[in-house]
């Protein structure tokens, strides 16, 4: 191994400056000759010897900008890599499937992850060293990027077999991982059982959620204990998933001014966030607190779902329809959440006294959520309830209305500010994740405006980015679709799409989706029948570096996995035609993703409530007739929660379904709700209470 001669080409980052990536565009101007991932720097690495040097970050990502800022930035670490290394630069967002494979390579060697990803990979892409974020010198406890640099080099040099062990070791790990299976999962009963326990055992009694700092949200558990609830009449996991949705809702990864939540918490008690704000998260959460809302009729719960809708429609909505990916958590270098935090100076000259006063106890001002780097600057949390903040304030009128004036005060001040940077891409999986929780959320509001976005969303994308046959492409650039082949864009896309469906009664949206799920039947197939995360025959992108390795999305990050989307996918579809060839489809990968994850705990929280609901009858409800009792037991049914419920206004034609079995329909105009579980239905329901009652037993003799 050598440094060999320096590589021709162009310098400093000019192949990014016209790249669809707002990251790599803004790597630009660094005095790096960064390359885009394709076959030309893995070809140049070989001819010359040299080294490769990864980096995979995101826009949105706040040590991404540190690490462009200063080390990237640095012109010491430019010459390094400029003399000893190839240098190529990965938007994650724009190649989920390299960042899955490098994640895990590195995650192998070092036992951590995230982004920035730093790897130093062989000419063939295979990794011998790794980690995350650099500074350019010694500090923050880690080695300077200019040592690291010289010392890979000198090892690259010097000591090349000691690097070959690295490697091998690494695939050597990877091999073992993909062999592995977990043991005692005889039963889909047996896995669900384990995965409960890992939950319950996981969960933080004292401030909601689970695990510990950082804490982030996990939407698919909550999903799991109310079915839990539901299924075992167990008070005890309906009452964790509404403690965690209160706290989060409380905390301040919601954004209490703006609405939306951002990335996770950076302490157990929710108060100080990481402050990007992302499509995937809102998706999860806002689909989580609409369950919350129809579940415990909470106003609270509600609330959050009118404002995670009101901050996509502002900030992510695209004019010509869909949404984009992510809001910045900074909005100049250096920066650390400036635009979402406050200071009592602040606060007072953007509110009147009797407004500030509110606010200041209301929103724990000077409390737990200082900015560790700035104790001046609050995170907005909510401490007390309203009426205990109120106490002893003089106020002119009612602490609701005081509070609403205020917040919509904070709002337009905080509009004023330099506002982070919005990355308008357009991704086919975050849509199709946006399309099914915005259809979820309409329903729930009764908002045909929410409706009309996801429709909006779903015809762009059937429209510009879905081929027949083919599927749709993870990107919708200038130029057309990239990236097809794909698991997770199919999935997400098909589970949007039917949502989209059963809300609007719209036929149209079926075809694509079952095109979708059969083609992730037909392509994606891997080892035992489980999902791989890309289709070799449909991927188009370069299979250059690590992208042969194969790969399945099983465990959720925290979100919802590749492989759990599927058969949850399959059960609506299945739920919603009522063709029991989805079922079995979900039935047959059932165990294949039990024998792989049963040992995962929490990030196995979407198979197990996946696996869950096919031991569930699924509910279909009809509301027949017109009026405002025919409305009443409409909004009744679509504001009642149960685990895998579809609701129809009038007789759905095909080809959506309802069970032979159900009573015909009636001819002198009555109006009524019929209700069928499974191919199982009561007797017509006239009365709004009595069929939010029914609904929630499921059919069964008494509500859990």
């Amino acid at each position: 191994m050598s440094s060999g001669p320096s590589p021709p080409g162009r310098r400093s980052g000019s192949r990014l400056a016209a790249a669809s990536s707002a990251y790599l565009r803004a790597a630009a101007g660094q005095p790096i000759d960064w390359h885009p991932w394709g076959p030309e720097p893995f070809e140049i690495a070989r001819r010359t010897g040299r080294p490769i040097l990864l980096d995979i970050g995101a826009v949105w990502c706040h040590w991404c900008h540190v690490m462009d800022e200063g080390t990237y930035a640095d012109t010491e670490v430019g010459r390094l890599l400029g003399q000893h290394f190839i240098a190529i630069k990965v938007d994650r967002d724009q190649h989920p499937e390299i960042d899955r494979r490098y994640q895990r390579q590195v995650g192998a060697l070092t036992g951590e992850g995230g982004w920035p990803l730093t790897a130093f990979l062989t000419p063939e892409g295979e990794v011998f060293l790794g980690g995350t974020y650099f500074p350019p010198t010694d500090g923050h406890g880690r080695p300077g990027f200019r040592r690291v640099l010289s010392e890979v080099a000198r090892l690259w040099r010097e000591e090349p077999e000691r690097l070959k062990e690295n490697a091998e070791g690494i695939q050597a790990a990877l091999g073992r991982m993909r062999s592995a299976r977990s043991p005692g999962t005889a039963t889909t009963e047996t896995f669900v059982a384990r995965v409960r326990g890992d939950i319950l055992s996981s969960y933080d009694p004292a401030n909601g959620g689970f695990g510990s700092a950082p804490k982030f949200p996990h939407p698919t558990a909550v999903s799991f204990l109310l079915w839990d609830a539901f299924a075992r009449g167990e008070e005890s996991s309906s009452e964790r998933a509404r403690e965690t949705l209160r706290r989060m809702a409380d905390g301040g990864m919601y954004d209490q001014i703006g609405g939306g939540f951002h990335r996770y918490s950076v302490d157990e008690g929710w108060h100080i966030p990481h402050f990007e704000k992302m499509a995937s998260d809102n998706a999860a959460l806002l689909a989580a607190y609409v369950e919350g809302a129809q579940r415990f009729e909470e106003p609270r719960f509600a609330e959050v779902v009118r404002g995670t809708v009101g901050w996509i429609r502002e900030v992510l909505l695209l004019p010509e329809g869909g949404f984009g990916a992510s809001q910045d958590a900074d909005n100049a270098p250096g920066d650390d959440g400036s635009y979402f935090t406050w200071t009592r100076a602040e606060l007072k000259a953007a509110l009147p006294a009797e407004e500030y006063r509110l606010v200041a106890r209301f929103f724990g001002v000077d409390t737990d959520a200082r900015m560790p780097h700035d104790p001046d600057r609050n995170v907005l949390f909510r401490l007390l309830p309203l009426a205990e903040a109120a106490e002893g304030l003089p106020l002119p009128s009612g602490p609701e209305a005081l509070l609403e004036r205020a917040i919509a005060r904070l709002r337009a001040e905080r509009a004023r500010r330099p506002t982070p940077t919005v990355d308008r891409a357009f991704y086919s999986d975050l849509n199709g994740r946006l399309i099914a929780a915005f259809s979820r959320a309409a329903s729930l509001l009764e908002d045909a405006t929410v409706l009309a976005d996801a429709r909006r969303a779903a015809d762009r994308l059937l429209e510009a980015a879905y081929r027949p046959g083919q599927g749709v492409g993870h990107r919708l650039d200038p130029d057309g679709p990239h990236g097809f082949g794909l698991l997770e864009d199919q999935v997400a896309v098909a589970a949007g799409l039917i949502e989209l469906a059963g809300a609007s009664s719209e036929a149209k949206y079926l075809a694509p989706a079952i095109d979708l799920l059969e083609l992730v039947d037909r392509e994606f197939r891997g080892e035992d029948g489980l999902l791989r995360d890309l289709s070799p025959r449909l991927y188009d992108g370069p299979s250059v570096g690590g992208v042969a390795e194969p790969s399945y999305p099983l465990e959720d990050s925290p979100h919802l996995a590749g492989n759990a989307a599927a058969l949850l996918a399959f059960e609506r579809l299945s739920a919603l035609v009522h063709d029991d060839r989805w079922s079995a489809k979900a039935e047959a990968l059932v165990g294949p993703i039990a024998a792989r994850i049963a040992g995962a705990g929490l990030f196995a929280a979407g198979s197990a409530w996946a696996t869950g609901l096919l031991s569930t009858a699924s509910a279909t409800v009809v509301v027949e007739g017109t009026g405002p009792r025919a409305r009443a037991l409409l909004t009744a049914a679509r504001r009642t929660w149960h685990p895998n419920v579809w609701v129809f206004e009038g007789r759905p034609a095909p080809p959506f379904s309802f069970p032979a079995e159900a009573a015909p329909s009636a001819t002198d105009g009555a109006v009524r709700a019929l209700v069928c579980f499974g191919t199982s239905c009561a007797p017509p329901v006239t009365e709004p209470r009595a069929l939010a009652d029914l609904l929630r037993s499921g059919g069964r003799a008494s509500t859990p």
